[in-house]
């Protein structure tokens, strides 16, 4: 009997993400002509519903977090979950940024007249359904929903169990919004999320949906690409490395490293790796070490590399130190030789997502740019810089490590394609 539950219950809910798929491949057209002065007052009505409702939505995330943690969720990931009166101004204020911005959708990229008087123009045009598959962060219901209304798709959003309350209430609120100007509930929908086979559905959708795009952790992003039939943008994890060059100002170097490890540990941009070069004196390289642990910070490496500087306190690294995320107040430390041996460093262990050096070197700092491969490199800057905001995009969908059709952060470009357009006069080839 139970079987033939769980069998019932999986057909709803395979049921529930194709219906929900058909309905915006039947919104998408509805957005692709809308004009952008409607757009942006769709936008700009949602924000301040948004900081409205707060307190309803404020609810539903306090529910998600008791339920998180009584599952034990640690707490970076709760960090992801919580919102509080201020992110949630942060979220609207997201929206407005993108209803400021250009719209994509109709931009003439290049255009020519034939030789046989045939007028052609290169557009943009919206890709049309967007899956995301996504975890923790309710904030990405939201900017999700904004990108995707600006450059004209309709959204299929796929959180995690963990923001289930979350998510229901925010999408609720959106699609409330969207009903008063007129616009289908459609436009914006949330699937299932209590069995991860949702996941497959929506990534299998060919002909309902038209790109699929994953944001959170690497076995999720891998889950995603590895088994997608609908096109998938890969938004990498941020295994980032902040270098510390002989040639740099120590004191800035260290504001710098400290502010990409301390400001907010959960986020993708955070720093994860710091890279000292052997070329300091052993009391400088010390002083790096020293000012993380007295921020907080676990340090891991080679314990009896560092403590020949005179660190103590090191936990000793294993394989994984360097190759993962932490997402917490733990940073991975090593000396290296000189800036060849920290981007020798970086392409053995980096995501491609955000490395970064600190130095007054020209040199050191050309070389840098030129040789590593990364979706942001950052000279003289904290790794938390690589955020669509901070481009001045407006919130983000993902940042993509992949290198085809995006790379960074992604906006409202990127969530569009382009349409070829040419215009006769009763023109036939011979």
């Amino acid at each position: 009997m139970e079987d033939t539950a769980q069998t019932a219950a999986r057909a709803a809910e395979r049921d529930e993400v194709r219906s929900k798929a058909r309905a915006a491949k039947a919104a998408a057209p509805v957005l692709a002509t809308l004009p952008t002065p409607q757009k942006d007052a769709v936008l700009r009505h949602a924000a301040d519903v948004l900081v409205d409702r707060a307190a309803e939505i404020l609810e539903a995330n306090a529910a998600d977090i008791e339920s998180g943690r009584a599952a034990g969720m640690t707490e970076a990931l709760i960090d992801r979950l919580a919102l509080d009166s201020a992110r949630v101004e942060g979220i609207a204020g997201g929206l407005r940024q993108v209803a400021s911005l250009s719209d994509p959708v109709g931009e003439i990229l290049q255009g020519r007249t034939m030789d046989n008087g045939i007028r052609m123009r290169q557009v943009r045009v919206p890709l049309g359904v967007m899956g995301m598959v996504y975890e923790a962060r309710p904030n990405v219901t939201v900017d999700a929903f904004g990108l995707a209304l600006k450059s004209g798709n309709a959204a299929l959003l796929r959180g995690s169990k963990s923001a289930r309350v979350t998510n229901g209430k925010l999408v609720e609120i959106l699609q409330d919004v969207v009903a008063e100007h007129g616009l289908p509930r459609e436009v914006v929908q949330l699937l299932p999320c209590e069995t991860h086979e949702s996941v497959q559905d929506l990534i299998t959708a060919r002909g309902l949906v038209d790109v699929v795009i994953p944001r959170g952790s690497a076995r999720l992003i891998d889950a995603v690409v590895q088994n997608a039939t609908v096109p998938a943008i890969e938004t990498g994890t941020g295994n980032c490395h902040f270098y510390i060059d002989a040639g740099a100002d120590l004191d800035s170097a260290i504001q710098m490293l400290l502010n990409g490890k301390t400001r907010r540990t959960s986020v993708c941009n955070a720093t994860e790796t710091a890279l000292i070069d052997a070329h300091l004196s052993t009391s400088d390289q010390l002083r790096v070490i020293t000012a993380l642990q007295d921020a907080g910070v676990t340090v891991h490496g080679d314990v009896d590399k560092l403590a020949a500087l005179g660190a103590r306190g090191v936990v000793a690294a294993e394989e994984s130190d360097w190759a993962d995320e932490y997402l917490s107040m733990d940073i991975a430390v090593d000396v290296v030789d000189g800036v060849g041996g920290a981007i020798a460093h970086i392409a053995r262990w980096s995501t491609g997502h955000t490395e970064a050096i600190a130095s007054r070197d020209a040199h050191a700092l050309q070389r840098f740019a030129d040789e590593v491969d990364a979706a942001a490199v950052m000279l003289n800057a904290s790794t938390a810089f690589t955020d669509g905001e901070q481009y001045g995009m407006g919130a983000e969908i993902g940042i993509s490590t992949q290198k085809l059709h995006a790379r960074g952060p992604m906006a409202l470009p990127e969530l569009t394609s382009t349409k070829w357009i040419l215009e006769g006069a009763g023109h036939v080839r011979p």
